[in-house]
């Protein structure tokens, strides 16, 4: 069992920056790949970034490849999610999730927990 709690969100200016939190609890954080989804009322679960269980891989959605980076503390079970240049499209609610596998990590359907979310609001 992995418990996933997420902090960071806020209301930021367009342009800014953000570092978001996801701290799991369990021992067998290490195991698990960990990815970030961002979901607007009305609209599902958007794919944002994902990182293998090692902490070797990373994937990024196209919509924010360039201004994300995702690394893992895996000594801390802790994985950062770090954003810049925010949109104010990139308002959401940003959720992370824990999965056993690293394969087709950007589809919901892998993840086996999910925290409660943090919501970013971005103003322009």
């Amino acid at each position: 069992q992995v418990q996933l709690v997420e902090s960071g969100g806020g209301l930021v200016q367009a342009g800014d920056s953000l570092r978001l939190s996801c701290a799991a609890s369990g021992r067998a954080f290490r195991s698990y790949s960990v990815g970030w989804f961002r979901q607007t009322p009305g609209k599902e679960r958007e794919f944002v970034a994902a990182i293998s269980w090692g902490g070797g891989s990373t994937y990024y959605a196209e919509s924010v490849k360039g201004r994300v980076t995702l690394s893992r503390d895996n000594a801390n079970a802790t994985v950062f999610l770090q954003i810049a240049s925010l949109k104010p499209e990139d308002t959401a609610v940003y959720s992370c999730a824990a999965a056993r596998t690293n394969f087709k990590l950007q589809s919901t359907t892998v993840y086996d927990f999910w925290g409660q979310g943090t919501k970013v609001t971005v103003s322009s």
